[in-house]
């Protein structure tokens, strides 16, 4: 496992709702969080086919542009009754047709619609997950990867106006409110030797890069 010897690091993302949380988790390490997105930097094509290989893809490419080292993160909803989907095409779930943006109302309402044919109207059938993986890159292209994974149920109508992305419809394992109705802090709040696991799937891929790199 190769030491991070830098606080200065390039967050490989231009979705400011990742920034947001990626900075929530690390600043209190002391490090400094600019993303791809600030720089303007180009966005990598994601044609790979696991979250591990979408986040190399963007981590290398920040990492070889600035000379910087770079973490990425590549994350998920995975439904049990849709097969796995839309896992790493999440986002794609959510893209215009007209490709002016995303629209995640749209993407939940996919999920639904496509479990609803799946006749999953129980919430035994309705299990899923979000999956985190984040990869650490160095400029000479080395990398290390720590995942994180939230097991839940995925909900209808959505509940709740914080967060992002599928948010709203995903009710972690053990509790009564969806993601979408937790604070930040709920969500990611993790320090370093807690008894517990944290309850997003980020906060646990970042306990694990924690514990085996900024000690």
């Amino acid at each position: 496992m190769r030491k991070l010897e830098t606080k200065e690091i390039i967050l490989a993302t231009h979705n400011e709702g990742k920034l947001r949380e990626m900075r929530q988790l690390m600043e209190p390490f002391g490090f400094k969080i600019t993303s791809a997105g600030e720089r303007r930097l180009p966005e990598p094509a994601e044609e790979g086919t696991t979250f591990e290989e979408n986040a190399y893809t963007k981590a290398w490419a920040a990492a070889k542009t600035t000379n910087m080292v770079a973490l990425s993160d590549d994350s998920g909803l995975s439904v049990d009754a849709l097969g796995g989907a839309p896992g790493v095409y999440t986002a794609d779930w959510a893209e215009k047709e007209d490709g002016s943006g995303r629209d995640f109302q749209m993407a939940m309402q996919k999920v639904e619609t496509a479990l609803a044919e799946k006749g999953a109207v129980d919430p035994a059938q309705r299990k899923g997950a979000f999956n985190a993986v984040l990869c650490l890159c160095w400029p000479d292209g080395h990398a290390e990867y720590f995942k994180g994974v939230a097991p839940g149920t995925l909900v209808w109508p959505p509940r709740g106006g914080d967060g992002f992305g599928y948010d709203p419809v995903f009710l972690p394992d053990g509790h009564e409110r969806t993601f979408g109705e937790m604070t930040a802090d709920e969500k990611h709040s993790w320090t370093m030797g807690q008894a517990t696991e944290p309850l997003s799937h980020r906060a646990r891929a970042f306990a694990k890069l924690a514990t085996v790199l900024l000690h």
